[in-house]
């Protein structure tokens, strides 16, 4: 997005140099990389980095208004409250499409919202690796916050170790060694020395959580949270002491509960400049809107872009027996604006914040892009490409 940064990239891209990049990526951490690595990072200009910021500050505005949580109980399942939860969420993902305007300006358009944790600790890695294999300008950065990568390492571990030692904190995870996101987990245990481990392996014993480790039984105080429900879910017949909706003495780092206030469901409450029209789908009592062809329809209570409908009727609209679970989202259109070899790329950019128990509001820390050439983000829409799939963003200073 940034001209000359491009141009510069580009001319000085080979195969070769991307074939040793991913493969130093693997070697780092064998058999841990399961998905695909873009060429390039995203070089964002500064105008477009301050419209980013400006448009994410005024989201978290709403999302730290005092009524914000009264408004989201209902997006919490009954069977799925965990006790326990914080005033606020831990973790705060931003995602943006970047798109023009009527007046040809990049500008940054709302697609989702996550009061979870994303990929903080292979993003640092990644964002290195690029660094470390290809020619970026020295005024593009791509922490925020944290003037080195052990400025934010420690940014992290108080964050999500607090005043425990390692060993008490754990990454929870339901089989986390066959997750796609697995290379994060042990980026992060190289990183804070907390241990991945599986929902099965905890031991509950009354109110108190445990875990096995080199024939000793270690007691868990934190807990970094990566697991979802919906996750659970597919495991119906697991045979475990604990239970996620059990009230237990654990500190939570990253509380299930914002998972569900801070998601599709928190769009309806957001307006501004760059978030799109969004509702639910039962407040439209006098008709929906003519132009359906606009608009896509997200479940609430489904997540990774299952569900989604990009093309909809009002015949499928009229037949939706729980409309109150369901938002119908103004389309946005991606521009292609990453240039590749051959020919423009869309592109995604997910603001990622980490906020303290302390603190009055959410810090950002470090972004993630996304590259596509498909209708949506995701990877089922972009194979056999190139250029495309998960990357760093480097935002001009």
């Amino acid at each position: 997005m940034h001209k000359q940064a491009r141009e510069a990239f580009n001319n000085s891209f080979t195969e070769k140099k991307y074939e040793d990049f991913v493969e130093s990526l693997s070697s780092a951490f064998p058999g841990q990389l399961d998905f695909r690595v873009a060429e390039t990072p995203v070089f964002v200009p500064k105008e477009l980095k301050e419209k980013i910021i400006r448009a994410s500050d005024h989201i978290i505005a709403t999302l730290t208004s005092p009524d914000f949580r009264t408004k989201t109980d209902r997006a919490v399942p009954s069977n799925q409250h965990v006790p326990g939860e914080n005033a606020h969420t831990s973790f705060l993902a931003i995602d943006y499409a970047i798109c023009r305007n009527a007046a040809g300006e990049l500008v940054p358009q709302l697609i989702e919202l996550q009061g979870f944790p994303s990929i903080f600790g292979y993003q640092a890695f990644l964002s290195e690796s690029f660094r470390e294999f290809f020619d970026v300008p020295g005024n593009f950065r791509y922490l925020f916050g944290a003037a080195s990568l052990d400025e934010y390492v420690s940014k992290l571990k108080a964050l999500i170790l607090g005043d425990e030692e390692p060993e008490h904190v754990i990454l929870l995870e339901i089989f986390p060694e066959k997750q796609k996101t697995r290379i994060d987990f042990a980026v992060t245990q190289q990183m804070l020395g907390i241990q991945p481990l599986c929902y099965t392996a905890l031991i509950r014993e009354g109110r108190q959580l445990f875990y096995e480790k080199d024939g000793r039984r270690i007691q868990v105080k934190r807990i970094y949270n990566r697991l979802i429900f919906d996750d659970l879910f597919t495991y119906p017949d697991l045979q475990t002491s604990y239970h996620f909706t059990d009230d237990v003495d654990v500190q939570w780092v990253g509380h299930p509960n914002w998972f569900f206030r801070i998601s599709k469901f928190a769009m309806p409450f957001l307006n501004g400049e760059f978030v799109p029209e969004t509702r639910f789908l039962s407040d439209y009592k006098d008709g929906f809107p003519a132009d359906l062809q606009n608009y896509v329809l997200k479940p609430l209570f489904s997540f990774a872009g299952s569900g989604v409908q990009l093309y909809i009727t009002k015949k499928d609209l009229e037949a939706i027996p729980d409309p109150e679970n369901y938002i119908l989202q103004r389309k946005v259109a991606y521009e292609p604006v990453i240039q590749a070899p051959d020919g423009l790329v869309k592109c995604e950019i997910r603001m990622m914040y980490g906020w303290p128990d302390d603190a009055e509001k959410p810090e950002l820390l470090i972004s993630l892009s996304r590259l596509s050439r498909g209708e949506m983000i995701g990877v089922r829409y972009n194979k056999d490409f190139t250029w495309v799939g998960g990357s760093a963003s480097f935002f001009e200073y």
